[in-house]
């Protein structure tokens, strides 16, 4: 069985000419769904992580369960405001605007390692947003892990040029 193969299509979204990568698909699916998370346990099960640590929202469907067969915590990742208690955040750009993302501010500790999850790596905007908010707190990232790769676009190399670790179960060389 291949995670790929799971994986729908969905041209022309969120707008004209691109083409969205949409996991649902392989999340509805039960094998694939365990397939994803076999993958992961695997990868994990005998790495050093405290948390793990999901970007708003596919983030939390992937690192949740991916946290509780560790035997870890895991930490939301989330847009600004969306979290109850005091926060501590980081503003990032977007191609039209900024955005910015938050943790609790007692989410993770100093020397803490975490594992970053999040469905699909494209630009990598969000993800080094998250990268430099979890070094802000003093955490080690362990890895970034993804379901999707999208390398055209640049994200991967964006955050191996921070020093980070980058791992995804498969990859869409171009937009078809």
């Amino acid at each position: 069985m291949s995670i790929k193969s799971k994986i729908r299509n969905v041209p022309n979204h969120p707008k004209p000419g691109v083409m969205f990568r949409d996991i649902t698909t392989l999340l509805k699916d039960a094998e694939g769904f365990r397939e994803m998370q076999n993958i992961l346990v695997q990868r994990y099960q005998d790495v050093k992580i405290d948390k793990v640590i999901g970007i708003e929202s596919r983030g939390f469907i992937v690192g949740a369960p991916l946290a509780i067969a560790l035997g870890v915590g895991f930490v939301p990742m989330r847009k600004k405001g969306k979290l109850p208690a005091e926060t501590v955040g980081f503003d990032y750009e977007l191609e039209y605007g900024t955005d910015r993302i938050e943790l609790h501010t007692d989410a993770i500790s100093a020397g803490e390692k975490v594992l970053l999850v999040d469905d699909l790596i494209a630009t990598g905007g969000t993800a080094e947003a998250g990268c430099k908010l979890i070094a802000m707190m003093g955490a080690e990232i362990v890895e970034c892990a993804f379901v999707i790769d999208l390398p055209f676009l640049g994200g991967r190399q964006r955050l191996e040029k921070m020093g980070q670790k980058v791992f995804a179960m498969c990859a869409f060389e171009d937009e078809e």
